[in-house]
């Protein structure tokens, strides 16, 4: 009975050790203890920049030259200094008055050509035109082509020049005709029968523009647009064949080589866009060959009428018609 309680003491301390051994000393079980975080020391904060605060000027006023930012130091010798600004200089007077016209015409007439200067007795050249052969020595034109001329001249295809005198006029259908005292070509034949269709192709024939273009003749093509002129005006065509300034009293021609109408004017496009806001395109007119012809017998010349012929081209129409197309000048 002795040996009970050294028996109970040892078992006692036998059950305390491994309690002792599982005990954590400053870690999660078995594994090793972290080492300690380190944490790094931020360094003092500098001086800071001063930004502008202003606003910059505006462009073309006058500037600053910039400062230097506090804490750089001083800049560079000449660094942000501008040149002084050079005093405007005087502004230049810009036209305000409207272009003067290419040529002074005389209201109505044709292209216009500058002559030489006015000398006592002496004429000079005020416009041009262009005429056809319509019988021998007799050429055809328009009435304001010769309205106010004191004498008229005819340029032969070959250079020459040959007078002309006008023998009638007339201002309803702007029609004229006139004499040479020299051969002036052949003779054009007019359409014998009277209708016209639109869409029909037409040729012109004529010098437009003297002195500004070509010397020589020029050509357009076209075709009827209508039946009547400006206005339901009955004794003219309308045709969409480009006709400018000279190319009055010239021949209007079918592919057939006859002709069918004497160019008389254009519509005036200014006045038009002004008027309506539209600017027309291709708008001119030709006086119709019935009243050429009729005009020609009441005035006692007999005209070379066609009723067939050939087909051609434009160029061929146009080498036809050559010999035949006079450009004609005004004097006063």
């Amino acid at each position: 009975m002795r040996s009970t309680p050294q028996i109970l003491a040892l078992a006692s301390l036998l059950a305390a050790m491994p309690v002792a051994a599982q005990k954590p000393s400053g870690s999660l079980g078995n594994l090793p203890a972290p080492a300690p975080q380190v944490v790094p020391q931020r360094p003092a904060p500098g001086p800071q920049v001063a930004l502008p605060r202003d606003k910059p000027p505006p462009l073309g006023g006058t500037t600053r030259p910039p400062q230097p930012p506090q804490g750089f130091g001083q800049p560079p010798q000449g660094f942000g200094q501008m040149p002084p600004l050079r005093p405007p200089g005087p502004v230049a007077n810009l036209p305000r008055s409207k272009p003067p016209p290419l040529a002074a015409a005389a209201p109505g007439q044709g292209g216009v050509r500058p002559g030489p200067s006015d000398q006592p007795g002496q004429r000079r050249q005020v416009s041009s035109g262009t005429g056809f052969v319509v019988a021998p020595r007799q050429i055809m034109t328009n009435q304001h082509v010769v309205n106010g001329c004191t004498a008229m001249t005819a340029r032969l295809p070959g250079g020459q020049e040959i007078t002309a005198t006008v023998i009638a006029a007339d201002t309803e259908r702007d029609l004229a005709l006139l004499r040479t005292d020299a051969d002036a070509g052949p003779v054009l034949p007019f359409r014998r029968a009277a209708e016209m269709r639109r869409g029909e192709s037409v040729v012109t024939y004529g010098f437009p523009l003297a002195g500004l273009l070509s010397s020589g003749p020029t050509l357009t093509t076209g075709d009827v647009s209508a039946l009547a002129g400006l206005g339901d005006n009955a004794r003219q065509i309308q045709i969409s064949a480009p006709v400018q300034q000279g190319n009055s009293g010239g021949p209007l021609l079918d592919l057939r080589g006859h002709v069918v109408g004497v160019i008389v004017s254009k519509l005036n496009a200014q006045r038009i866009a002004q008027a309506t806001g539209d600017i027309p395109q291709n708008v001119n007119f030709a006086v119709k060959h019935t009243e050429a012809v009729d005009f020609m017998r009441e005035h006692g010349v007999q005209p070379l009428l066609e009723g067939t012929g050939t087909m051609r081209t434009a160029a061929e129409i146009g080498e036809l018609a050559h010999a035949s197309t006079l450009f004609l000048r005004c004097m006063r």
